[in-house]
């Protein structure tokens, strides 16, 4: 299983903008073949900054997304409200503890 972080710092009058965008969006791309959940965090002292938090069955399952039109669209959109470039991560979990 894949995790992928998506790090994404927005202009402040772009926040509302990228909430409706991803609210609007989720349902689709959690629908996408070897999307197992996503989510949206924001960052509590500085709320131009939000991370996307998402678990794939494998990797292929998110290059295909990274791919598609669905992603081609909303990163089009998107990347127009970003302050500064943002930062993404897919990473295995090695460890868990309860």
């Amino acid at each position: 299983m894949i995790r992928r972080v998506v790090k994404m710092h927005f202009r402040l009058s772009e926040v509302e903008n990228f909430s409706a965008l991803f609210h609007a969006k989720a349902k689709d791309i959690r629908a996408m073949p070897g999307c197992i959940h996503l989510e949206l965090w924001q960052d509590v002292s500085n709320p131009e900054i939000f991370f996307t938090y998402s678990l794939w069955e494998e990797i292929d399952f998110l290059e295909s997304y990274r791919a598609s039109p669905l992603f081609k669209d909303v990163w089009s959109q998107t990347k127009l409200l970003f302050k500064e470039k943002p930062v993404a991560w897919s990473v295995n979990q090695l460890e868990v503890h309860a």
